[in-house]
């Protein structure tokens, strides 16, 4: 543990080391190679369909530039937990320096944040696709769509810079192991040498705030969805707008599912172990269970996806 000399502390951390997955070393290779194929796929199935939306000029609509955004979000959102928890799993010290704990940390999050507020606008997108399909063009149009978008990022990375830079400033004197494979703001706060419940309680209530208002629009904007759907007189018609909204509900219950029992109560004491699994699911697992479900239930993801496939053989011939 590296330590140095502080006038107020005796000593001062200035690094912390990841437990990561504390298992024998046969398994923590086991680990890596299967988390290192999970990562692989997860780049090669979200990069597909950002390049599909990019080629596919019939994929040229605001609901599919959301989710090549989407697919973007996710890529760099498994970049900011899983090369280092791939090194972990092979090195024997898992440290990491104080500076890029709290870079990750920030990095984490704000990929997070930029998370819950592209799923509603995601499903506002499809609010105005189904409830006002004539207006949708008139109002969703390229232009509006791209400035929603790049609200959705600069305010996402706007929440945590004042929280972590007063996380910073609290003395941390030992010990500096981290029961996690990412810097996160619980075991973080444990570690400091004077209690920080004003730190603790803005934290809570930026991720309460953040992850209840936006759950709340998207229900709101699926309440209005479904009572237009059922107003709609054919089945089919009904049937392909559930198809629609399907894959972005079953992502938004995966997300928030595992988000809420995360970061509603963050001093709610729940096991480290715990912690790990439900982090690793909406950090590491989603990512790469999101893009099936979005191709595998869109047609028009599905033919487009065809479409390269069949050009690249082409290609080789």
């Amino acid at each position: 543990m590296k330590l140095k000399s502080n006038p107020s502390y005796t000593i001062e951390v200035t690094e912390f080391i990841l437990l990561s997955f504390s298992c024998s070393k046969e398994i923590q290779v086991f680990l890596f190679l299967l988390f290192s194929m999970s990562y692989i796929l997860t780049l090669m199935a979200n990069g597909v369909i950002i390049w599909a939306v990019k080629v596919d000029y019939r994929l040229h609509t605001p609901m599919y530039f959301l989710l090549a955004n989407f697919s973007f979000l996710e890529i760099c959102y498994i970049n900011t937990t899983v090369p280092n928890m791939l090194g972990n799993f092979l090195s024997d010290t898992r440290t990491i320096s104080f500076t890029a704990c709290f870079i990750q940390f920030y990095f984490f999050f704000s990929c997070g944040i930029t998370e819950t507020f592209l799923l509603p606008l995601m499903a506002f997108d499809r609010y105005l696709a189904i409830c006002h399909p004539l207006h949708y063009p008139t109002i969703m149009s390229g232009r509006l769509c791209f400035n929603l978008m790049a609200i959705c990022w600069v305010t996402a990375f706007l929440c945590y810079p004042i929280p972590i830079y007063f996380i910073t400033q609290l003395p941390f004197c030992g010990p500096n192991t981290i029961d996690h494979f990412v810097c996160d703001p619980g075991p973080l706060l444990a570690l400091s040498c004077t209690p920080a419940p004003g730190i603790e309680l803005s934290c809570s209530l930026i991720s309460s705030l953040i992850i209840f208002i936006t759950f709340i629009s998207i229900l709101t904007s699926y309440s209005l969805v479904l009572r237009a759907v059922f107003c709609i007189p054919s089945a089919a018609g009904r049937g392909k707008a559930f198809s629609t909204c399907g894959s972005h509900l079953i992502v938004v219950s995966m997300f928030y599912g595992t988000i809420m029992v995360m970061y509603i109560s963050p001093n709610s004491g729940n096991p480290a172990g715990t912690q790990k699994i439900v982090t690793l699911i909406y950090s590491s697992v989603t990512p790469l269970i999101n893009p099936l479900i979005y191709s595998l239930r869109n047609k028009d993801v599905r033919n487009a996806l065809r479409k390269i496939h069949i050009c690249a053989k082409i290609g080789q011939n």
